[in-house]
């Protein structure tokens, strides 16, 4: 699963063909879960809100980016790596 992002200790990653709704993951020491890209609400899993707080801060500024990513490997291509929260 191809990582496209790490800040503060938090690890985002996409799989390939993975099921819809286009998401994310979201990994936090012993905390993991599944973000949409759409809503931002956490669809599997748990994160410590205010983990939670900082990964959709930097979703909503990378959605576009996200919905790329979603795609290119949905195409079976490689995604592209995305910014840390600044």
């Amino acid at each position: 699963m191809p990582e496209i992002s790490r800040f503060l200790g938090i690890i985002i990653r996409m799989f390939f063909n993975e099921h819809n709704p286009p998401h994310f993951h979201a990994y936090y020491n012993e905390y993991k879960a599944e973000i949409s890209i759409e809503t931002l609400e956490i669809m599997v899993g748990n994160l410590p809100n205010r983990v939670y707080k900082l990964v959709v801060e930097w979703a909503i500024e990378h959605r576009e980016e996200l919905k790329k990513d979603w795609e290119l490997l949905r195409n079976d291509s490689p995604p592209l790596t995305i910014e840390p929260l600044t």
